[in-house]
């Protein structure tokens, strides 16, 4: 009785649709990205390439727990016929084996399918819109991530206490999926990281820049590389040019020289080059931006007012950044992994993990009719992360039923509308007051 009663809410619970990860992370796009990589596992192994590939995705998504914990959580590991399963020592094994290419390879798949598919409907003045910028993430202190990776010097005698992995995204505004990333040692800049991203963009998009990134290589080339690839940037306060026409009342075309260093390292530049100039009236606080340089001449599509208030949706990729290390790595001080190859696998997994998350943000937000920045990201981290251990111990075909009724309630994901600043933005003081003991002194 007990066994027909089981059998009958298995065919009640399992729907012929597949689950969310089957559909948006397919095995076949794992299985691609290993064999591109040559790296599918050929023997049989307990914990196989594609296995130890969901492994680090799920460490992406769980940094408060340890690595043997997820596995067995997400119960990513087999058993022979004597029941033995495998031990925590093989996982930085088979990690090892598999190295950082597949999950690079495997980040590029799902993110070109993905901002495809989630970004082509929202743009700005029929432009998609795009940021540049750069943070930094801290690994373990050891002999061999300081040796690849480095300090940062903050004065001839001291430097950052952990070797940083510097990071440069190029990240979609209106739904913050990132559409490539570059990263690797601290000891070259974030133009020369930003630089790699330049034939990344699609055609008829616009990608804002902090004002560290103004360059003259960096801009022409990157107007150059796509049709209507244009930029944007603040203008610095030692910046130099020549107005050559009047717009408006602070609308202007400027040149400016190109460095006799940026044509040694690019002879195709020009000796000088042109932008339009756009500046406030008036600052509005200290340090408030001066003027916005961009390559968008055309003033009948764009007007002043529209350049002057679209620099402010930057911010999107600085709360990006947030969201993935206030919530994803828990605030943690350090990454987890231990070498260099590690490092790179366990970003790349981050990522992965970052935009499937996004990825189902956006679902939700089409269902509540709402900007998918909206949703609250870590509402549907923690609803991503329950569904992954329900994957564990259910049929693989209850999950979208599971999924349906947690979507029903999409009030629980959507974050109410942003108040307006009011006062000026402040630096806050530091988090401590006391002297910090370097042990590189």
């Amino acid at each position: 009785m007990l066994s027909n009663w089981l059998i009958d809410t298995e065919l009640f619970a399992a729907p012929e649709d597949l689950s969310v990860f089957q559909k948006e992370l397919p095995l076949e796009w794992i299985q691609q990205a290993l064999d591109k990589t040559n790296k599918a596992s050929i023997r049989r192994r307990k914990l196989p390439a594609e296995l130890v590939v969901w492994l680090i995705v799920g460490i992406g998504l769980y940094r408060n727990r340890p690595i043997s914990e997820v596995a067995s959580k997400l119960d990513l590991k087999l058993v022979d016929n004597l029941g033995e399963t495998v031990a925590p020592s093989a996982i930085p094994q088979a990690r090892q084996r598999l190295t950082e290419a597949p999950l690079k390879s495997l980040f590029e798949i799902t993110s070109h399918h993905w901002c495809q598919r989630e970004d082509n409907a929202d743009r700005w003045n029929g432009l998609k819109l795009y940021s540049v910028d750069g943070t930094q993430l801290r690994c373990a202190d050891t002999p061999e991530t300081a040796e690849h990776f480095g300090y940062i010097q903050h004065s001839k005698d001291k430097h950052t206490e952990y070797p940083i992995v510097r990071l440069c995204a190029l990240m979609s505004l209106r739904s913050r999926l990132i559409q490539d990333v570059t990263f690797g040692p601290s000891n070259q800049g974030e133009i020369t990281y930003a630089k790699q991203l330049t034939h990344s963009v699609p055609s008829h998009s616009l990608t804002i820049f902090d004002r560290c990134y103004l360059s003259a290589e960096l801009m022409i080339n990157w107007q150059r590389a796509n049709e209507q690839q244009h930029w944007l940037t603040p203008i610095k306060s030692n910046t130099l040019y020549k107005v050559l026409e009047q717009y408006g009342d602070n609308d202007f075309l400027v040149e400016m020289q190109v460095s006799a260093h940026a044509r040694k390292q690019d002879p195709s530049l020009p000796e000088t080059w042109q932008a339009r100039l756009v500046t406030y009236d008036e600052p509005k606080q200290d340090n408030h931006i001066r003027g916005l340089l961009c390559s968008l001449r055309d003033t009948q599509l764009y007007s002043a007012q529209d350049i002057l208030d679209v620099y402010f949706e930057r911010w999107e990729i600085e709360n990006g950044y947030g969201e993935i290390k206030q919530y994803q790595l828990d605030e943690s001080i350090l990454l987890r992994s231990q070498t260099v190859s590690g490092i790179y696998q366990e970003i790349w997994g981050l990522l992965i993990a970052y935009n499937l998350i996004r990825v189902e943000i956006s679902q939700i937000a089409k269902e509540a009719n709402v900007s998918p920045l909206r949703i609250s990201f870590v509402m549907a981290m923690r609803y991503i992360q329950d569904e992954l251990l329900w994957c564990a111990i259910a049929s693989p075909g209850t999950i979208p039923k599971k999924l349906k009724a947690m979507r029903e309630n999409v009030k629980q994901f959507i974050l109410p509308k942003k108040r307006k600043r009011p006062k000026k933005r402040t630096v806050r003081i530091s988090k401590t007051r006391y002297p910090i003991q370097s042990k590189h002194a």
